[in-house]
């Protein structure tokens, strides 16, 4: 959500090298008009953007590197092979400012981006507020949410690796129903590990998974020696995403031809979500304004610093001044009273060791929050 009053002062677009381009997979998707356009959205014109933007790039201070989960020293490129294809693992430690897009990635973005910005002028009324308040609407995905932006490269990139099989992790089973999408469309086998609350809870969402191809656990699960242990500690546990994350990454890990998708937190999962600020910059420009306030929910980062990102980098560069608010809930509220230390991104210290905002690897939020972890690595 942005409001805006002044009219915006943006560059021409910078451009860098690309990275290393991969063979070609090309989807079947083309010659087709994104809903944007059919619907003829405001404002219109704007393109799918050819670049994701690493904010890294232009941080005055690096984030703090991650660690080995067993020695605790800074990683390594190939302590990551494991989990994830090389050019992921490039992607998520470049400082590079701008990535290519590949066209394949492109080609199925258009089945639903340019998605719209839309001005609440109702809400704006009940407010009573002169502010002009914006939304960008990205529910008009296949999968109905902002994580395609990042499944479809992940699954194009693990697909134009070889790999066959890909796991991950899903709370609420946006993520999930995400990669189960892209999964199919570059043929790979998706396997899900579905916070056991949100599993019971939303039957519908893990239909989805299915529909399109996945196979879905309730998490914990007696499929993985960590879920294993989970329910003999609590037969009734509910389940987190740090449990699911841990049953997911040990599948990945014990086997050659498996590689671990994740929704949020990496860095590589934030460059893909630019998308969306990208194309709201251009928006606000076509119409002439620039926000004053930027906000975005708040959970592992992706909504928010996809949106944010791109506006961070005007600012730095001093060509806007907007505010930024990250709202987060109550019930896992872990930028306003988390601490911020290097933690597990996971409840069975699997992962690699990260510098957020954590309530403890092993918090446990109430069910009704099946679908945020407890950590919040935006800012990691």
């Amino acid at each position: 959500m942005a409001t805006a009053l002044r009219p915006p002062r943006l560059p021409v677009p910078e451009q860098a090298s690309s990275l290393h381009r991969l063979p070609k997979h090309r989807v079947a998707v083309t010659g087709r008009r994104s809903f944007a356009a059919r619907a003829g959205s405001y404002p219109g014109n704007v393109g799918v953007p050819k670049q994701w933007y690493n904010l890294i790039a232009d941080l005055p201070v690096k984030p703090p590197p991650m660690l080995h989960p067993g020695t605790h020293q800074p990683l390594n490129p190939s302590d990551l092979a494991p989990l994830f294809p090389d050019e992921l693992i490039r992607q998520e430690l470049t400082e590079e400012r701008f990535i290519d897009i590949p066209d394949e990635v492109r080609d199925v973005y258009e089945l639903w981006r340019p998605t719209p910005l839309i001005r609440a002028k109702r809400l704006e009324k009940l407010l009573g507020t002169p502010a002009k308040i914006y939304y960008k609407y990205e529910g008009t995905s296949p999968a109905g949410s902002h994580k395609g932006n990042t499944a479809v490269p992940q699954a194009w990139y693990n697909a134009a690796a070889g790999v066959k099989n890909v796991v991950t992790e899903t709370g609420a089973g946006q993520w999930g129903s995400a990669l189960s999408f892209a999964s199919t469309l570059f043929g790979l086998n998706c396997e899900v590990w579905q916070v056991r609350a949100s599993y019971d809870q939303k039957p519908y969402r893990r239909l989805m998974m299915e529909t399109w191809g996945a196979k879905v656990h309730p998490s914990p699960s007696d499929v993985t020696e960590a879920g294993r242990r989970l329910l003999a500690a609590d037969p009734s546990s509910p389940g987190s995403l740090g449990m699911a994350i841990s049953e997911a990454v040990e599948v990945a890990a014990t086997n050659a031809d498996t590689k671990y998708c994740l929704g949020s937190v990496l860095n590589h999962v934030l460059l893909h979500q630019t998308v969306i600020g990208e194309e709201c910059l251009e928006q606000l420009a076509a119409i002439g304004d620039t926000p004053d306030v930027v906000i975005g929910c708040t959970g592992g980062g992706s909504n928010f610093g996809g949106l944010a990102f791109p506006f961070m980098r005007e600012k730095l560069a001093g060509r806007m001044n907007p505010q930024f608010k990250a709202v987060e809930p109550a019930a896992c509220p872990t930028l306003t009273k988390g601490v911020y230390a290097y933690d597990y991104g996971d409840t069975a210290g699997l992962t690699p060791l990260m510098k957020m905002h954590t309530l403890g690897h092993d918090f446990v939020p109430d069910p009704i929050h099946a679908g945020l972890d407890h950590c919040n690595s935006c800012l990691h």
